[in-house]
């Protein structure tokens, strides 16, 4: 068996121990309950089993026994492979937190009129946000006679898309809110469209 069924040489005992550590499922031996609700790594139920019954099983497939519904009556365990069990939650809790951060709107602001170094320094931060999975939301700011000069703001705004195309698409096109003019960039999904937009 691949776990605490096996004897495995120190360093390797260490390294587990370091893991087990900071694990939050019990495994094998490590499962005090007589009596488990089994369930086989393909999702069949093998039913309510004695403890020593599951772990014997689970040696014979050369995988584990996992604790994973600890409060249940009796617990509920799985004969999996530990180690891609892990992975697998790993990759979902991954995958949650690239959708949370999907989900979050960053915002730049520029003046009507904005200097060039100030313009990059903006366009460098709202690259990072959107390489991070963040969307973007680019304003252009006008006050009082300052909105009789849309078309300074519009070709600014469009500045900005263009200096992101490599990244980022439009989510939302350009659109006034009251004095603002507004638009709003997500990341582009497909990295490799992005790598094929740099190289051309």
């Amino acid at each position: 068996m691949k776990s605490s069924l096996t004897h495995n040489n120190p360093q390797q005992v260490g390294m587990r121990q370091d893991k087990d550590s900071q694990r939050k499922h019990k495994i094998n031996n490590e499962i005090k309950a007589n009596e488990l609700r089994v369930i086989d790594s393909n999702g069949e139920m093998l039913g309510i089993l004695p403890r020593n019954e599951a772990l014997r099983i689970a040696e014979e497939r050369e995988i584990d026994l996992v604790e994973i519904v600890p409060t249940a009556n009796p617990p509920v365990c799985k004969i999996i492979d530990y180690g891609k069990f892990i992975y697998e939650i790993q990759k979902k809790e991954k995958q949650q937190k690239k959708n949370q951060a999907a989900s979050q709107l960053k915002e730049i602001r520029f003046k009507w009129r904005t200097a060039t170094h100030d313009f990059n320094f903006k366009v460098k931060h709202a690259r990072a946000f959107i390489e991070e999975g963040s969307k973007v939301k680019a304003s252009v700011m006008f006050r009082g006679r300052e909105i009789t000069h849309q078309e300074i703001g519009k070709e600014l705004l469009e500045k900005f898309i263009e200096e992101m195309t490599d990244i980022a698409k439009l989510d939302q096109p350009l659109k006034f809110e009251g004095k603002n003019l507004s638009v709003i960039l997500t990341p582009l999904k497909v990295k490799g469209k992005q790598a094929a937009s740099k190289k051309d």
